[in-house]
């Protein structure tokens, strides 16, 4: 489960597509709600509507990415507010407790849009400087994206779902 950013493409899209791990696979620019969530095969009519009930008390919502911030070995844009973000997670992982974010490897789920991942420090720094004076980038939220991994690996959106409020 995501929310795509097609807006942040122009800004970090070709760093993406070098420097993590899910663009080359087909993941565009994002803010993850809820990884890892059920297989391909596990998408039935019953979760996409449970995913429609819980996804559609969602009001819309402006974000924007006006600066970056680094986890270790992750640069990513920041999004403000990132508390609607953070709602929508928990919402999803109260309705799938047995799919929590992460697999519960964080105590606290920040939201982000990775840019780049690696160790080399330098090679973050100057992507940094690349991204940073492109920014702020806007987004007006207004519906989550469920992306199925297929038999190769690669990722397709398989459904879109709209915040109704």
């Amino acid at each position: 489960m995501l929310v795509h950013v097609p807006e942040a493409e122009p800004v970090v899209g070709e760093w993406r597509l070098k420097h993590t791990y899910d663009a080359p696979l087909g993941i565009p620019a994002h803010v993850t709600l809820l990884f890892p969530f059920l297989s391909a095969d596990e998408l039935s009519a019953e979760v996409e509507e449970r995913l429609a009930r819980v996804l559609g008390a969602a009001e819309p919502f402006d974000v924007t990415f006006a600066r970056t911030a680094r986890f270790p070995e992750v640069l990513y844009l920041q999004p403000e507010p990132s508390e609607p973000l953070s709602a929508l997670t928990r919402a999803i992982a109260a309705e799938w407790p047995e799919h929590p974010p992460y697999e519960g490897a964080h105590e606290v789920v920040i939201p982000h849009l990775t840019v780049a991942e690696g160790d080399a420090e330098e090679l973050l720094q100057r992507i940094e400087s690349d991204v940073e004076p492109k920014l702020p980038v806007h987004k007006h939220v207004s519906e989550a994206q469920l992306f199925a991994e297929d038999e190769a690996g690669r990722w397709h959106e398989h459904a879109r779902l709209p915040f109704r409020g």
